[in-house]
């Protein structure tokens, strides 16, 4: 299982449950169907993406790569689309990160209008100075489009694992709650918004991140 939906008070809780959850093309184009089915509904919505455990996503399936080598430039092609349906996405969007948020883990939440943290277990890093994989000028991108841009260098010359109150302090997360809370407090922010016009909101987001849609090279999101 990838993705199951939970819908209440006009707030879509999807919850992301397979294992590390990694980014692969299946896993993306499971959430590509999710959006699918909530971008089709009427009335009043928001949404909020979390993990299970110990993970909100460990970034790039890079097992699953050794194995299919010719997968990883579709995969980082298809991560470019996710990020930018979610930036203009016609409701407001927050991600839950209930655990660790790496790498390409990381530049999804990033592509969300609120982030909410874990304040005691759990890290937010681009560790491909660490693992070898240089970002390429697309994905350094959306960092650059969603932080400060200091704390953007910062994070992908380092690769530096900041906990929550550091995340917050670097301006990456709005958010730091206990671990029981998350969820909770990231549905309560969702639930405020969810009465937001959609279409403004659309109209909004895409003039907020036209020019890194345009960047990804995703111009049928705006």
């Amino acid at each position: 299982m990838y993705f199951s939906v939970d819908v209440t008070d006009d707030v879509a809780l999807i919850t992301w449950d397979d294992g590390e959850n990694r980014v692969n093309l299946d896993s993306l184009a499971a959430l590509h169907g999710v959006l699918d089915d909530l971008v089709a509904t009427s009335g009043p919505l928001a949404l909020v993406l979390t993990g299970v455990g110990k993970f909100f996503s460990n970034g790039l399936d890079l097992a699953r790569f050794g194995d299919r080598p010719e997968e990883i430039a579709a995969t980082i092609e298809e991560l470019h689309r996710t990020v930018c349906r979610l930036l203009t996405f016609p409701a407001y969007g927050v991600a839950a990160l209930n655990g660790h948020t790496f790498a390409a883990g990381a530049l999804l939440s990033c592509a969300f209008d609120h982030r909410v943290m874990r304040a005691d277990r759990g890290y937010w890093c681009m560790n491909e100075a660490d693992i070898g994989l240089p970002l390429d000028e697309k994905l350094a991108a959306i960092l650059f489009n969603r932080l400060p841009r200091a704390s953007a260098i910062e994070a992908m010359l380092t690769a530096r694992r900041y906990a929550a109150s550091e995340a917050q302090a670097a301006g990456i997360v709005e958010d730091v709650v206990a671990p029981a809370e998350v969820r909770e407090r990231a549905l309560s922010v969702a639930a405020t918004m969810a009465s937001k016009d959609r279409r403004v909101l659309a109209t909004h987001k895409k003039i907020a991140h036209r020019d890194v849609v345009t960047f990804l090279g995703h111009p049928e999101y705006l």
